[in-house]
């Protein structure tokens, strides 16, 4: 998963891969404008994710993630459910300062924060974070976003239901007129959806994980303790 070029992860999907600088996502900020913030998050950065959570001992923090992880998709892409930390702020302020305390945290894998009034200033300064403890920064935007100046190192817009149909707005070098098509499952959870035709319709399960603020046994992430949602 690690490519040549070091300070990048591969995405999980060679057509990506082969259209970023690197050969896959930056340790820096990647910013992902959608219509719909909980669409195709997991499909996305999953792959990446998987890796990232082998080699760090620490948690996926999610902050203010507007949904309910789903196990099913979260096991497919091999994320157990026990390295998410679910950081639960309202307030903007609250946001930024949750995001760069995980990115600041030695053992976290991974940011994901949900910064729809971010600013370009504030931006930069996650971006600058994540750059300096090389850590894999994911900041999901509205699609009314997209003109707005960003620090991204990689900006996309994500669309579509079958697929995804992705844009690189933003890369360094030159831009990408073509939008990309990439599977909306990963091959076992496709396997799985494809069995599931076969069989009685049953009501899909809605786990909610657990919001406690201690996601390593025996081992506290400092200030993020702070602002995690009480159980």
């Amino acid at each position: 998963m690690v490519c040549a070029e070091a300070g990048a992860i591969s995405t999980g999907y060679p057509v990506l891969d082969a259209e970023l600088p690197g050969g896959g996502w930056p340790l820096g900020l990647v910013e992902v404008l959608q219509d719909r913030p909980e669409q195709h998050v997991w499909q996305l950065t999953g792959p990446a994710l998987d890796h990232a959570l082998k080699s760090q001992a620490g948690p996926v923090v999610l902050v203010a993630a507007p949904f309910d992880p789903f196990l099913s998709s979260l096991q497919a892409h091999g994320i157990p459910a026990d390295r998410l930390l679910w950081v639960r702020a309202t307030q903007p302020a609250e946001r930024l300062w949750a995001a760069e305390q995980a990115l600041r945290c030695g053992e976290v894998a991974g940011v994901l924060a949900w910064l729809p009034k971010a600013s370009s200033t504030e931006l930069r300064r996650l971006q600058m974070a994540a750059q300096q403890h090389s850590r894999l920064l994911f900041v999901f935007r509205s699609l009314r976003c997209a003109q707005d100046a960003s620090p991204a190192r990689v900006r996309l817009q994500v669309t579509g239901t079958e697929a995804m149909e992705v844009r690189i707005l933003k890369r360094r070098g030159p831009s990408l007129a073509t939008t990309l098509l990439l599977p909306a499952h990963p091959a076992r959870l496709a396997a799985l959806l494809e069995a599931r035709k076969f069989r009685p319709a049953s009501r899909p399960h809605l786990a909610r994980l657990s919001p406690a603020p201690t996601a390593i046994p025996g081992r506290r992430l400092h200030a993020l303790d702070r602002i995690a949602a009480p159980g």
